[in-house]
């Protein structure tokens, strides 16, 4: 089979460039109808009939055709296997990557997971309790691919977080149970885990079963059919984010081996078709170098097929005039990782704004932070990253704000309160602050 792939060549100082960037960054969120209709009827029988309908689902889905839920869940003892039972290199490596990601986690909640108050100038106290989510459902998926980084990802937040309870829903089509998915439970602290999938693991999370706990809030990654099931059930429970097809921008100065870089562009675009991987850069040179690897690599790859779509239909190499123009456009596109390609990264990093994560220097390969290096792999995409932020142990957390008002704070916020009630037409509350002064005035009439 011959393939090939060539992203398309553009420059910010083409005329028609504007709109050709423009047509290569769209990319649609709408859900097809026919599986958002499906998601419904199956989110809604789960909900009526729990435990029966999520057998029947799995099932028609994964071919695990079992009697009771007890066949769908996993045990302790058989995670702890699991992990006793990997190869010595591989339980290292995953255990060196929970580590890592635990120890980053635990910064992340001292630096903004605790709770603080002061007292002000009249004694009264002011401040915010931060407390622990009862109960999280991770989704971890399955079926062509097994994801323990996606275990360790969301797990050990929630887990330093203080959550108590920990319930993991992972398919497992036709019953073929990924040891490292398993060992990766254990490792992170998973209390519960079950071998259900789909839409339908979401609804029994969401609503709860006789069997699944309902929790608090859906993490985790998914195809649509996940997806739509998690949109529908936010406000029933939360959810971390809705994830769009996988990103990866290359901001480089032509300074690191182009065959690095074509390699970090192969890193996202195998995920997926609709992967979109782009490089900025001011040198044309080097932007044939890093497509001269492209060709020389891509037969190499084992998901070439699906590499050379993700780049053919949605990758970009694009020509700015300076490293500070790419930085304006990476700040427009938003995307899920930066790659800060360059000598100099810590020069150009104050100018990045928006991006999941920021990748510093040519030896930062994206695929480290995806697995290892610490910070949280689930990451905003589709240009969310204007607004949105990584998974961490905040999402974990809720606040409540705390106010303990003196008497003497009383005297002064009771007649800042109430003239505003009035204002607003609201006796009883302005009458409930004035009850607390030491004086209390004649209660007023209201306002239209």
């Amino acid at each position: 089979m011959n393939l090939s792939a060539a992203p398309v060549r553009l420059s910010t100082s083409d005329p028609d460039f504007e709109t050709r960037f423009q047509a290569r960054l769209h990319w649609s969120a709408e859900t097809d109808g026919a599986i958002e209709q499906r998601v419904a009827d199956i989110l809604a029988d789960v909900k009526a009939r729990g435990d029966a309908a999520v057998l029947e689902y799995t099932a028609r889905f994964d071919a695990l055709d079992v009697t009771n839920m007890a066949a769908l869940e996993l045990s302790q003892d058989e995670l702890r296997a699991a992990l006793h039972a990997l190869p010595s290199a591989q339980r290292q490596a995953l255990e060196s990557a929970a580590r890592r990601v635990r120890s980053y986690h635990e910064a992340q909640k001292k630096a903004c997971g605790e709770s603080w108050s002061y007292r002000d100038e009249d004694g009264s106290l002011l401040g915010q309790k931060v407390t622990p989510l009862d109960r999280v459902g991770i989704y971890v998926p399955g079926g062509k691919a097994a994801y323990p980084s996606s275990v360790l990802m969301n797990a050990i937040p929630a887990h330093v977080a203080g959550v108590s309870e920990i319930i993991m829903v992972v398919p497992t089509p036709g019953g073929a149970k990924n040891p490292l998915v398993l060992a990766a439970a254990c490792v992170a602290g998973v209390t519960r885990a079950f071998t259900i999938g789909g839409a339908q693991a979401v609804a029994a999370l969401a609503y709860g079963t006789a069997t699944v706990p309902r929790v608090d809030k859906i993490t985790g990654p998914g195809n649509a059919y996940v997806a739509s099931a998690k949109k529908r059930v936010f406000g029933t429970v939360g959810i971390d984010m809705i994830a769009g097809p996988s990103e990866i921008l290359v901001l480089a100065d032509g300074s690191t081996p182009p065959e690095w870089v074509a390699m970090d562009l192969f890193s996202q675009a195998e995920h997926d078709e609709l992967a979109q991987s782009i490089l900025l850069c001011p040198d044309a040179a080097y932007i044939a170098a890093v497509q001269r690897e492209i060709d020389r690599l891509l037969p190499t790859m084992p998901r070439a097929p699906i590499i050379a779509k993700s780049l053919n239909d949605r990758g970009a190499l694009i020509q700015t005039r300076s490293m500070e123009e790419a930085c304006a456009i990476s700040n427009r596109i938003a995307p899920e990782h930066l790659e800060v390609s360059s000598r100099e990264p810590q020069r150009w990093e104050p100018l990045l704004k928006h991006a999941g994560a920021i990748f510093l220097g040519a030896y930062t390969s994206e695929s480290l932070g995806d697995y290892c290096a610490g910070p949280n792999h689930v990451l905003p995409t589709s240009g969310t990253a204007r607004f949105s932020s990584p998974l961490g142990v905040y999402d974990f957390q809720k606040r409540s704000s705390l106010i303990e008002v003196s008497e003497a704070g009383a005297q002064t916020l009771g007649l800042i309160a109430a003239e505003l009630a009035y204002g607003e037409g609201l006796q009883a509350h302005a009458r409930a602050a004035e009850m607390r002064l030491k004086t209390v005035p004649p209660m007023r009439g209201g306002h239209d």
